[in-house]
C-alpha cells in the first residue's frame, strides 16, 4: 500500500514538473485566454460562433456554420473574423450579398464578447492599410457575379491570364441570389424528362415577354446558345438536372434547376456561385475584392486596362490587351433607380447594393451607349420586409397567389410585369403565397424560407387563416378558392384566369400549409450598356469600342421591357463565354 501511495505521489509530482517546465503543455498553442461561446441565426441556419479572449483582447474566433454557403455565407464570415481581429473591432459592417450570414455571425460574436465582458470597439486594434498595386494580364474581367466567372473561367481554361476585380467582398454579386434555375431549349435535359421545345419558342416567348423591345439578334443568338451553355456547364461539372420547370410567360419546361445529394431542388444562383468560384481557384485565377472600378484606360482609342481604387483607398492598376465589364445592374442604388423611374420611389430592392451601376459612369466618359434605362422590373414575390426573394418556380410548381380577402386575382405563372401590376391594384396590400407539404418535401427553397422564420403555417386552411390573421369572411372565401383550384388541377383548365395547369405538381387539396407574405419589390435592371452579338460595347456613333466588351446586367437591349424568370442565368452564361471568346479572339488578332 506504501509503495502504491509512492507510486502515485511520483506520478503527480513529474506531471507538476512537466507542467511548470511546459513540456508536456495541456493547453494548445494559439488558444490562450479564455472562449466564450454564443449562437444566433443565419441565413441557412444557425450559426454557433466560438470567441477565445485574453484580457480585452480577440485572440481568435471559430465558427461552425452548416447550413450557409459556403462561397457566399461561408467567405463573408471569414472576412469578417479577420477583420473583427486585425481592428479589435466587432461593430463592423454586414457583407452585401451575404446579410443574414453576416447578422447572424456578428449577433453571435458580440453575445459571446458580452458575456466575456469585453467591450471590441477598435480601440486597442489597427487597419491594415494596402499599397497601391499594379498589374498586368492577357483580360481584365471587372465583376465577380455570374457574367464576371463565366468570362473569367472561359477565358483562362483558354490559356489567357486573367484578372479578375469584384467591388465587394465576396463574389456572386446578384447571381447568388437567383432561386429559381436556367432556361434553355433544346437540351438533352429536355430530351431525357420528355419535353418539347425548340430555339424558335424561347424566342418568341422572350420577345413577347420584352413588348418587342428586345433587340432581336441578341435575344436569337442567347436562344441559339442555351443548350451550348449548358453542355458547358456539363464540362465544369455544374449539372442543372434536376426536375425542369416553368416560369411565367414560358411556354415550356425550360427552366433547369440543380438539385442536392438528396434529390432536393435547390437555388441555382448560390450553386452556380459555389462551383464557379471554385472553378477560378482551380485555374489560378487572380481576384483583388472590395475593389471598385473607376476607369477604363484608353490608349490608341482601344480599351488597355482598368484603374480601381481598394477598400482603403489604395491604387488599383491592371494593364490589358482587353476588358470584360460584368458589373451588374444598377438595382441596388435607389438613387439611380428613382433618376430614370420616380415612380418606384419606396419600392424595397432585392439586389445586393454593390449592384450601384458605377460602369454607367465610367463607361459613358467613353461615350458608350445606352438602351432601356428605364426599363426596371418589379418582381411580385418579394418579402416586403426585408427584399428576400422567393422563387418564381415555386408558382409553376403549384403554389397559389391570394389577397387578404382569400381570393386568387391572376394567372400566378404570368409575367412578373403582369403579376406585379396585379399585386398593386389589390386593395388590401401584400398578398399571400400558399404551398404544402407535398411542394415542400424536396424544396430547399421552402426549406430556407422556413428557417429564416419568413413562413406561417397551418395543419389545416383554418390553421393557416388564423396565422395569416384572416377574419372570418376571408377564411370562408381561402377554403373555397383552395376548393376551386383543386378542381382546376383536376380538369386541367383554370376557368378563372388560364393558368397553365400541366407543370403543376399539386392540387393544394390538403395540408399541412404553408404560406410567405409578399408583394412587388425591384428586382432587375433591363437597361444598361448596348452591345452587338460578340458582346462588344458600342459607342453612340454605332461603332464597337475596340478592346472592350460587357455582359450579364450591365448590359441593355436583350430583355426588353420584362425579364422572363430564368432568362437571366441564361444570359450570364452565353454572353460571359460570348464575351471571353471575343475578347481571345481580338487579343489573337
Amino acid at each position: 500500500m506504501r509503495n502504491s501511495t509512492k507510486k502515485i505521489l511520483g506520478v503527480t509530482i513529474c506531471i507538476l514538473l512537466a507542467l511548470f517546465c511546459g513540456l508536456a503543455p495541456l493547453v494548445k498553442k494559439g488558444a490562450s485566454g479564455k472562449s466564450y461561446v454564443a449562437n444566433a441565426q443565419g441565413f441557412g441556419g444557425n450559426i454557433e460562433v466560438t470567441v477565445f479572449v485574453d484580457g480585452d483582447t480577440i485572440t481568435d474566433i471559430t465558427y461552425e456554420a452548416p447550413d450557409e454557403t459556403p462561397s457566399v455565407g461561408g467567405v463573408a464570415m471569414s472576412n469578417l473574423k479577420t477583420q473583427i481581429i486585425e481592428e479589435q473591432n466587432s461593430n463592423v459592417d454586414v457583407i452585401a450579398g451575404a446579410t443574414y450570414s453576416s447578422t447572424g455571425f456578428l449577433e453571435a460574436v458580440n453575445a459571446a464578447l458580452n458575456e466575456a465582458g469585453v467591450v471590441a470597439d477598435g480601440s486597442n486594434g489597427s487597419k491594415t492599410v494596402a499599397e497601391d498595386y499594379e498589374g498586368t494580364a492577357d483580360i481584365v474581367v471587372i465583376g465577380g457575379g455570374g457574367a464576371g466567372m463565366t468570362a473569367a473561367i472561359s477565358a483562362a481554361e483558354e490559356g489567357k491570364s486573367v484578372i479578375l476585380l469584384e467591388k465587394n467582398s465576396i463574389l456572386g454579386g446578384n447571381t447568388a441570389r437567383a432561386s429559381s434555375g436556367m432556361n434553355a431549349a433544346e437540351t438533352h435535359y429536355e430530351e431525357e424528362q420528355g419535353v418539347e421545345d425548340s430555339v424558335q419558342s424561347f424566342i418568341d416567348d422572350t420577345m413577347a415577354s420584352g413588348k418587342n423591345m428586345n433587340d432581336p439578334e441578341l435575344v436569337k443568338v442567347l436562344a441559339e446558345n442555351t443548350s451550348g451553355a449548358i453542355d458547358w456547364l456539363d464540362s465544369e461539372g455544374i449539372e442543372l438536372n434536376g426536375p425542369l420547370a416553368t416560369m411565367g410567360g414560358l411556354s415550356a419546361n425550360r427552366t433547369h434547376r440543380p438539385v442536392d445529394a438528396d434529390g432536393n431542388i435547390i437555388p441555382v444562383g448560390s450553386y452556380l456561385v459555389d462551383k464557379l468560384s471554385a472553378r477560378m481557384d482551380e485555374l489560378g485565377i487572380e481576384v483583388h475584392t472590395n475593389t471598385a472600378a473607376t476607369e477604363i484606360i484608353m490608349e490608341d482609342g482601344k480599351a488597355a486596362g482598368v484603374k480601381a481604387t481598394g477598400s482603403s483607398g489604395n491604387n488599383v492598376t491592371i494593364h490589358a490587351d482587353a476588358v470584360i465589364v460584368a458589373t451588374g445592374g444598377f438595382g441596388g442604388n435607389m438613387d439611380k433607380v428613382t433618376e430614370y423611374r420616380p415612380d418606384l420611389e419606396g419600392y424595397i430592392s432585392t439586389n445586393v447594393t454593390t449592384a450601384s451601376g458605377d460602369a454607367i459612369d465610367f463607361l459613358g466618359d467613353l461615350n458608350a451607349d445606352f438602351v432601356d434605362l428605364d426599363q426596371i422590373q418589379l418582381h411580385p414575390t418579394v418579402v416586403p420586409t426585408d427584399g428576400t426573394l422567393v422563387g418564381e418556380a415555386l408558382r409553376g410548381d403549384g403554389a397559389i397567389l391570394v389577397n387578404k380577402e382569400g381570393h386568387r386575382f391572376f394567372n400566378e405563372t404570368g409575367t412578373r410585369d403582369e403579376v406585379s401590376a396585379a399585386e398593386i391594384e389589390q386593395p388590401t396590400g401584400n398578398v399571400w403565397l400558399i404551398v404544402n407539404q407535398d411542394m415542400y418535401e424536396g424544396s430547399a427553397v421552402i426549406s430556407k424560407l422556413e428557417k429564416g422564420g419568413y413562413l406561417v403555417n397551418g395543419d389545416t386552411l383554418d390553421d393557416l387563416a388564423k396565422a395569416m390573421e384572416f377574419d372570418a369572411d376571408a377564411t370562408a372565401a381561402l377554403k373555397e378558392t383552395v376548393e376551386t383550384w383543386s378542381g382546376y388541377v383536376a380538369s386541367g383548365v383554370d376557368e378563372d384566369f388560364g393558368r397553365e395547369i400541366g407543370a403543376v405538381k399539386t392540387d393544394l387539396s390538403s395540408g399541412p400549409y404553408y404560406a410567405v407574405n409578399v408583394g412587388p419589390g425591384i428586382h432587375h435592371c433591363m437597361g444598361g450598356v448596348k452591345i452587338n452579338t460578340s458582346a462588344e460595347v458600342i459607342d453612340t456613333d454605332g461603332n464597337p469600342i475596340e478592346g472592350l466588351y460587357a455582359c450579364g446586367e450591365v448590359t441593355g437591349g436583350i430583355h426588353g421591357a420584362n425579364r422572363l424568370g430564368g432568362n437571366a442565368v441564361a444570359d450570364i452564361v452565353v454572353y460571359g463565354r460570348i464575351a471571353a471568346e471575343s475578347a481571345i479572339e481580338y487579343i489573337e488578332k
